[in-house]
């Protein structure tokens, strides 16, 4: 009776798409006039209707709609109905946003057991789960229990249900709204009584994934507690799902290999080689390679303040390679190593000037190392030049060539050191992926900085001998 009386206000609301005063109309009436209102509207717009109701007002239609279970699933399959999709795209984003609000658990739960893959990943996009989300990776197949079960109804179930479950290792237990109250794994059913009652072998500890966290952040739980699987949980603490251990390595493995291709300066190809398009793998490469060419340009304008000192003193050009690459090196290296520490959990923001006080030290011995490396090549080059050749290698004052080379050597190799290690901090608090200071950037920038570091050092020693 009230839906047929509201029946032309409702459809002109819809019409409309006045989402807002939809909702308002229908907290007024009880929940199982909305269920019998939802079952005299076409498909796509008891989607609608029921995606913008409360969440626990939804949860209660939703239970009054189980008196015809072939609309329960009607409804639930609609929910990836492209009709649905195209009047999402049309909506307002604070519209859209109210639309967006998680469904109850059990109709969430079976609407993606319903569907197909593909359109499982439709109907979890529609559910308001992020890319890249905990959300978007879950599967539904798993095994809850009531904690008022015993341990035969326990097996029972299992033996019953258990062939669509994700996992048997671990089963969950929930109350009457579905929320989350314990894990337990099933070899612990299997050493107690029969009549052993489930809420006598739970223990409230447990450990579980929210919906919207990330799967990096996914990834790093599995690694801290050491799990095969995880249930996840919406924002009220109800169980939605499973993320099991195959998943997580796929993620991992997903990471790694964008990690590594940004580590050689392009982006991600988020494709196989073998399979994405050559123009398409051009435009990834090209990008950062126009970016690291003009940066390698400021190593020519910085060459072209110093070439009147160049034309005087020569032997600076000889070592040119040798500082830069050493300088680079450094940076690399030092970046990789924050860079992965960071992926790992070892290293976060806050831990920065600890993170410069150690490269400070590292770059300090590194540079003394190779600067001393570099100092006896110039010296034995210039006493052997001398002995075997009968002339000077690097002329009468090698030995001042000698200092400043070791000298550009410890400062480059120092300050490629903190440079590298400075920068994924930097791009991790702008909100950047660290990954992005790859070692063709950070090498590019020690370029520079070390051209610089090295003609200040040879202008200030060999001022009035070479100079």
């Amino acid at each position: 009776m009230v839906g047929r009386i509201l029946q032309p206000e409702i459809k002109s609301l819809i019409d409309a798409r006045n989402f807002v005063a939809l909702r308002e109309l229908f907290t007024e009436i009880p929940p199982v006039d909305v269920a019998e209102i939802i079952l005299d509207l076409p498909e796509d717009e008891q989607v609608i209707i029921f995606r913008i109701l409360p969440h626990a007002l939804a949860a209660d239609v939703f239970e009054y709609l189980d008196v015809d279970v072939e609309a329960q699933q009607q409804l639930l399959r609609g929910m990836a109905h492209e009709q649905v999709v195209g009047i999402l795209n049309e909506m307002s984003p604070d519209d859209r946003t109210a639309l967006l609000e998680e469904l109850p658990s059990a109709a969430a739960r079976q609407l993606i057991r319903l569907l197909t893959p593909e359109e499982r990943r439709i109907a979890q996009e529609l559910l308001g789960y992020p890319e890249g989300s905990v959300g978007r990776l879950m599967t539904p197949d798993l095994i809850a229990l009531r904690a008022d079960w015993t341990v035969r109804e326990v097996l029972d179930y299992i033996r019953e249900h258990g062939q669509d479950s994700e996992t048997l290792n671990v089963v969950y237990v929930v109350d009457d709204r579905g929320k989350l109250l314990d894990d337990i794994r099933i070899r612990e059913f299997l050493l107690k009584p029969l009549e052993t009652r489930v809420s006598d072998m739970t223990d409230g500890k447990f450990v579980a994934l929210a919906v919207a966290d990330s799967q990096e952040d996914a990834l790093n739980v599995f690694r801290k507690y050491d799990r095969s699987a995880l249930p996840v949980v919406d924002s009220s603490g109800v169980l939605v799902g499973l993320v099991t251990i195959d998943d997580m390595l796929d993620v991992a493995e997903e990471e790694a290999t964008e990690d590594i291709q940004k580590f050689g300066g392009m982006e991600a190809l988020d494709e196989p080689y073998m399979r994405i398009p050559l123009w398409r793998m051009v435009r990834k490469r090209a990008g950062w390679l126009v970016i690291l060419f003009l940066g390698e340009m400021l190593t020519a304008t910085a060459m072209a303040k110093y070439q009147d000192e160049i034309a005087r003193a020569v032997v600076l050009a000889l070592f040119l390679p040798l500082i830069i690459s050493s300088g680079g090196n450094s940076g690399s290296q030092a970046s990789t190593l924050i860079i992965r520490a960071m992926a790992l959990g070892e290293v976060t923001l806050r831990d920065w000037w600890r993170v410069a006080f150690r490269e400070v030290q590292a770059g300090l011995w590194l540079g003394l190392i190779l600067g001393a490396i570099g100092g006896v090549r110039v010296l034995l080059w210039s006493v052997l030049g001398e002995h075997y050749f009968h002339r000077e290698m690097y002329g009468p004052h090698w030995p001042l060539v000698a200092i400043t080379v070791g000298l550009a050597l410890i400062g480059v190799v120092l300050w490629g050191s903190l440079a590298g290690s400075m920068l994924p901090f930097v791009l991790r608090r702008l909100g950047a992926d660290p990954a992005t200071s790859s070692a063709p950037f950070v090498a590019t920038l020690v370029d520079v900085t070390g051209l610089v570091i090295y003609f200040s050092i040879a202008l200030y020693i060999l001022r009035g001998s070479m100079l």
